[in-house]
């Protein structure tokens, strides 16, 4: 008898921090015109613990979204612009000398915050790129051989321009991997955009969010809440292994030279059952699984360049085996 109100409870604060979570829609989209995509893969990567890399060209509010999410849950942000004479030190933080006590203290880099926003990741050398590899892994960056934890939570959205290469280092795929997600950031349709330039004329700011009316909607102990809610999301035996014959299936495709890992598919379920919370259920079904599936896996397989040539893209491959990978009922 007494376990039921501990159950009740606990469904409560899963119900209120699904509340939370979903009005950050309506707050980000104070300062955000049409990125509910982008939105939604932010928050679902705040619940998988993991990193995001964002695409688009430039202009089409990838830095404001960010900026924005952190405002609504009253987390910390700081953006690094990666340049390519960027040390990995100007990204972690150094060891300065302290002329006064004659020691060596540690000076805290960019880094520790928890929404680091990395622009334009793939304009910096490897050297600096993999500085990102132990904070995004290990949650820690460690300098003179002392780790130091980062805050939590702790995530970091980096971002790249598709179409401008010229001086640029692409991201190894191991550290593609990384990246929980990889979300499209589209240029806004005709409406959307006439609603940006009506803000812009009735004298939005995009530099004062706060000016904007964005509020704090929810905080970290509702991120905590939401987390422990999704860690108790059920994933029956059918659809660990529909994720698996998904991501074999981009092992066997003769269109890829690089198929989905093991760790894509365990990034994959995550995501799916963090989907699977924010629409009010608590087990994950197919059609989790599928929507999911592009942001998680596009990223982490590698086209053949004979397929690149007659215009295959990874999302298609992804698509076509997703249409023929048996559907569990």
């Amino acid at each position: 008898m007494s376990a039921q109100p501990v159950e009740n409870s606990y469904s409560e604060n899963s119900d209120s921090a699904r509340a939370s979570l979903e009005a950050l829609r309506t707050e980000i989209a104070k300062a955000v015109v049409g990125q509910d995509p982008a939105v939604t893969g932010l928050v679902v990567a705040l619940l998988c613990r993991g990193h995001v890399l964002l695409e688009g060209v430039p202009g089409v509010a990838k830095t404001l979204l960010v900026r924005a999410l952190a405002a609504s849950l009253e987390l910390d942000t700081k953006r690094v612009q990666f340049t390519p004479d960027l040390m990995p030190s100007d990204v972690t933080g150094s060891l300065v000398y302290d002329a006064r006590t004659a020691e060596f203290s540690f000076q805290p880099g960019p880094v520790f915050t928890n929404l680091l926003l990395a622009d334009e990741i793939n304009r910096t050398p490897p050297k600096t790129q993999s500085s990102l590899l132990e904070a995004m892994e290990e949650r820690q960056v460690t300098v003179d051989g002392v780790p130091r934890l980062l805050p939590e939570p702790f995530l970091v959205a980096a971002t790249q321009n598709p179409v401008e290469y010229e001086g640029t280092y692409p991201l190894p795929e191991a550290q593609l991997d990384r990246f929980l997600l990889k979300l499209t950031v589209p240029l806004p349709s005709r409406d959307d955009e006439i609603n940006v330039l009506t803000r812009h004329v009735e004298g939005f700011n995009p530099r004062d969010l706060h000016a904007a009316g964005v509020r704090p909607v929810a905080g970290p102990a509702d991120l905590e809440a939401a987390r422990a809610a999704v860690a108790k999301t059920a994933v029956s035996p059918e659809i660990a292994g529909y994720v698996v014959d998904i991501c074999r299936a981009t092992r066997e495709s003769p269109s890829l030279t690089l198929g989905v890992s093991p760790r894509g598919a365990t990034a994959l379920l995550s995501t799916a059952r963090a989907w699977a919370w924010l629409t009010g259920r608590d087990y994950v079904i197919p059609d989790d699984v599928k929507a999911l599936a592009l942001p998680t896996l596009r990223h982490r397989i590698q086209l053949r360049p004979e397929a690149e040539m007659e215009g295959v893209t990874p999302d298609a491959v992804i698509t076509a085996i997703l249409a023929h990978v048996p559907v569990p009922r």
